[in-house]
């Protein structure tokens, strides 16, 4: 189901895609509408589901992770229990970040940080070891080329 938008919705959107921190005050000001109303216009586009959350971006390397890796996994069948308890593992290890369900060669695709190749090497066998793995293709990311920083609304 697609959301109702009109110009204003789509203002607020592409202004707190860029800052989600500014305040209700700057927003309106740039969209034309009193603070009020335009925390009205958010809570309204959080409610219908349109707004999911907010985050803040933070640097990997910052935090001591070097290395980023795309890994594509197969799984032994595309049962709906074998992709269940794959998803699972998938969600409750803390070094995928992101995990794709595919069409394609690979079952999933996984967006995975580590802080050096020991640390790759354990990530990846704990990869290997989740439920119906049957082989493991990893892509190391040399160098990031686009970011995504919001959709176009």
């Amino acid at each position: 189901m697609t959301a109702e938008l009109d110009s204003i919705d789509r203002a607020i959107l592409t202004a707190l895609q860029r800052d989600s921190r500014m305040s209700m005050a700057e927003l309106g000001e740039r969209v034309g509408l009193s603070s009020s109303a335009c925390h009205r216009r958010v809570l309204q586009l959080q409610k219908a589901g349109v707004i999911e959350g907010y985050a803040a971006r933070l640097c990997p390397k910052m935090l001591g992770l070097d290395l980023h890796f795309i890994v594509d996994v197969s799984l032994v069948s595309q049962a709906e229990e074998d992709l269940e308890s794959f998803e699972r593992a998938a969600r409750d290890n803390s070094s995928v970040l992101e995990c794709y369900l595919m069409a394609g060669r690979a079952d999933y695709s996984l967006r995975v940080s580590a802080r050096d190749t020991s640390h790759y090497e354990e990530v990846h066998r704990q990869i290997a070891h989740m439920p119906g793995v049957t082989q493991i293709e990893s892509k190391l990311i040399l160098r990031g080329v686009k970011k995504w920083m919001g959709y176009k609304v």
